[in-house]
């Protein structure tokens, strides 16, 4: 009987661990609880349940007491390690892994660093800034202003979030210093184009992966995850807007 409880909290934990990297790394909400199910049934576990919030995840399985919740304060977009915790469910489902060995290996891809360092993350938001300025028909001479104005933000985003964590205010401080930077490139005549800089420019902070997930979860009945998503993609966008309006208002 302790063995079997023993066994039974250590898949808990795998699946609740699988669960954590996956939201807290961008993936949906109905593949989160899908994973986790299908883990728990690798395990010889038929009935398990899974509530998944983008804030919370609520797991139990039968002929086990305990539910176990916890909860998830960050979110960011890495699928790398989405894909490799789909990479390990997989195994599990293939019988090539027991117990232990899939628990370290969870263990492995949260403790593991992110895919691209900072300054590659940074180089190519400035670089999809300059992109964007091209593909809204601008022109080639506001492209370095955008890559700079784009460079520079992100990287204001980046900085400001580690000492402020409320995301509303980092995202209008980032769009701010962007609408403020190209502002000043027009006014000197080094840009052309005010309009086509700021869209371009604020391209990397628009919530483009949180609103597909809002919709995908929404459509497969996942109303409590759709609708909080949404309004947190709708809070980003909204601190974007005030961000460039404030800059519009001063000068």
């Amino acid at each position: 009987m302790d063995f079997y409880l023993k066994e039974s909290s250590l898949i808990v934990d795998i699946c609740l661990l699988a669960g954590k990297i996956m939201l807290q790394n961008g993936a949906e909400t109905y593949r989160v609880e899908d994973t986790m199910v299908r883990i728990a049934s690798a395990f010889g576990i038929e009935q398990s349940h899974s509530f998944v919030t983008p804030t919370a995840i609520i797991f139990s399985i039968e002929g086990y007491e305990r539910t176990k919740l916890i909860r998830i304060t960050e979110r960011f977009t890495n699928l790398e390690k989405v894909s490799r915790v789909n990479q390990i469910s997989r195994e599990i489902s293939g019988g090539s892994l027991s117990l232990t060995e899939a628990y370290s290996k969870l263990q492995e891809v949260e403790k593991s660093p992110d895919t691209y360092s900072l300054f590659l993350q940074i180089a190519a938001a400035a670089i999809v800034s300059g992109c964007f300025v091209i593909m809204f028909k601008g022109v080639w001479t506001d492209f370095i202003p955008a890559v700079i104005a784009g460079g520079l933000g992100f990287s204001a985003f980046v900085y400001i979030h580690r000492l402020v964590q409320i995301r509303f205010f980092v995202e209008f401080f980032a769009s701010f210093l962007i609408g403020l930077i190209a502002t000043l490139f027009v006014d000197f005549g080094l840009g052309q184009e005010l309009d086509k800089i700021i869209i371009g420019s604020v391209m990397p902070l628009v919530p483009g992966v949180l609103i597909t997930h809002a919709v995908r979860d929404l459509l497969a009945g996942h109303l409590i995850a759709g609708l909080s998503k949404g309004a947190e993609a709708f809070l980003t966008a909204f601190a974007i807007g005030t961000g460039v309006a404030v800059v519009f208002y001063l000068f």
